[in-house]
């Protein structure tokens, strides 16, 4: 399964927002355009279904409603979201899920419900606020979704949602996590227990990845001969071995590993973990042309063989020179004093013009989104 469509009505960046989704989708704009707004979409959707969520903690957890809803929000200040699930391209939905969110105008300032419905197979299932809902308002604090004695009709959808994975690797944070002390993010979003994460995958599976990872890295990475994953005193770690003039001096621990090391095998490993939506930011950070060149087709391979729906976004023109990339595969965002708007890349005829002269999508894409006036940029300096 993977979703088709998403709908969006005051999402932060986004006053409103109606655009079909592929299998695999690149998100590129502007700096501050919205590209990880889109992304919290699906992070917000999987917070409320997965269990110990819920939709007061994924509203808390980011702020409020106050931050979730778009400046440009003036006539209906609700915030809504609206997706469709479908089981392949180009087939009808099989599901659509919309939730409408609002606050108490006094009292707690609680986030609550203006709407939730459901619809499977096009047939309206599910419709909120119902009877029930009116003759007790405080219901109207949790969704259907969240519940496992309300969402038992349409289930598929909270399940697939909860598997949605996100993993954005900050170096640092992987390296040196006692250091950054306080409660973590919900999720571990940024990889501070990425090492844990490992350990607690069947070792049988996790060797397996492990190996794979390791036959890319010796490909990618200068010298390195193997890698492994290995407990000492109770606590998980990487070991990678490099080819060395003195044979037993090579090896290396995470926190010796560069930042382009972490984030590939980051990278990697997620392309292997689960079969639920993967959302992944700026995979190409840190990490060598020549080896983001080759991400798209690698991310084209290994999503295919688990049949997973992948979205990420990007700044790099090496990610998008591959010429597999179909232009309904990209949604440009654009800024203007309203919010963002989305467009996909096909339906600009000026970018298909470019492609058919035999542009990359990169080239015929990514100027559009330099700041109008960058050459000035120095000038106050």
């Amino acid at each position: 399964m993977f979703i088709s469509r998403v709908v969006l009505r005051n999402w932060k960046n986004f006053k409103d927002v109606d655009i079909n989704l592929s299998d695999r989708v690149l998100v590129v704009g502007p700096n501050a355009s919205g590209k990880s707004n889109f992304l919290d979409v699906f992070r917000f959707l999987r917070d409320v279904a997965k269990p110990g969520g819920g939709l007061q903690k994924a509203v808390t957890d980011r702020g409020g409603i106050s931050k979730i809803r778009c400046l440009s929000a003036r006539s209906s200040p609700n915030v809504e979201i609206e997706i469709e699930i479908s089981d392949s391209e180009n087939s009808i939905a099989l599901w659509k899920y919309s939730v409408g969110i609002k606050q108490e105008t006094r009292g707690y300032r609680l986030p609550y419900l203006s709407h939730e419905k459901v619809w499977k197979n096009g047939d309206l299932i599910l419709s909120r606020p119902d009877s029930n809902d009116q003759k007790d308002q405080e219901r109207l604090t949790q969704t259907h979704l969240e519940q496992i004695n309300a969402n038992k009709e349409f289930r598929e959808i909270s399940k697939y949602l909860e598997n949605t994975v996100y993993l954005h690797i900050l170096p640092q944070l992987l390296k040196h996590p006692q250091a950054f002390t306080g409660p973590d993010l919900p999720g571990d979003p940024f990889g501070k227990g990425f090492l844990e994460r490992i350990s607690k995958v069947n070792k049988k599976t996790r060797d397996a990845w492990i190996g794979k990872i390791e036959e890319g890295l010796k490909i990618a990475v200068p010298q390195l001969k193997a890698l492994k994953f290995a407990e000492e005193e109770g606590r998980p770690h990487l070991e990678a071995i490099y080819e060395h003039w003195r044979p037993k001096a090579g090896k290396q621990k995470e926190e010796q590993f560069s930042d382009g090391t972490l984030r590939l095998i980051g990278l990697l490993w997620s392309l292997q973990e689960g079969d639920g939506l993967l959302l992944l930011e700026e995979p190409e950070l840190s990490l060598n042309g020549a080896i983001v060149s080759k991400l798209a087709p690698l991310i084209h391979k290994l999503q295919k063989s688990r049949k997973r729906q992948i979205i990420l976004t990007s700044h790099s023109t090496d990610l998008l020179s591959d010429r597999g990339i179909s232009l309904s595969e990209i949604l440009l965002l654009e800024t203007d004093i309203e919010g963002t708007t989305i467009k996909t890349a096909a339906n600009i005829k000026e970018i298909k013009a470019m492609l058919d002269g035999g542009m990359t999508p990169g080239a015929a894409i990514l100027p559009r989104t330099k700041p109008k006036n960058i050459n000035q940029l120095t000038l106050g300096f």
